[in-house]
């Protein structure tokens, strides 16, 4: 059987790996077989915490509004009930925005609401 070379082939694969591992600690930035193996790995984390990262900014959110609301005695629930029948259709970022940044507008809004 004949020897194959594969030249620049196999190089270019090596490099491009090593090129996305820049910033790893240690071995896992020099050595290929550890730097292949971190590069997997922190591709599947990046593919887990992109939907990850939606679901956590949600959840804060919801606890900021949640604190806003408390303030002027009614929960988050009730907030986002009467909203919903008010038909004033704010999404949870913006809420979330003027629970903290504009504590004047939220307190009107939830006036307005109850």
């Amino acid at each position: 059987m004949t020897r194959v070379k594969r030249g620049y082939v196999a190089r270019n694969r090596r490099r491009r790996v090593l090129k996305m591992t820049q910033g790893f600690r240690g071995a896992h930035s020099r050595l290929f077989r550890t730097a292949n193996q971190q590069n997997m790995k922190a591709l599947r984390y990046s593919y887990r915490d992109r939907n990850r990262r939606k679901r956590d900014f949600r959840r804060l959110w919801i606890t900021r509004i949640n604190a806003g609301a408390r303030l002027h005695g009614i929960t988050y629930s009730e907030f986002i009930s009467k909203l919903k029948t008010s038909q004033i259709a704010l999404n949870r970022k913006v809420l979330a925005q003027l629970a903290v940044l504009d504590k004047d507008a939220f307190s009107q809004l939830v006036r307005n609401v109850c």
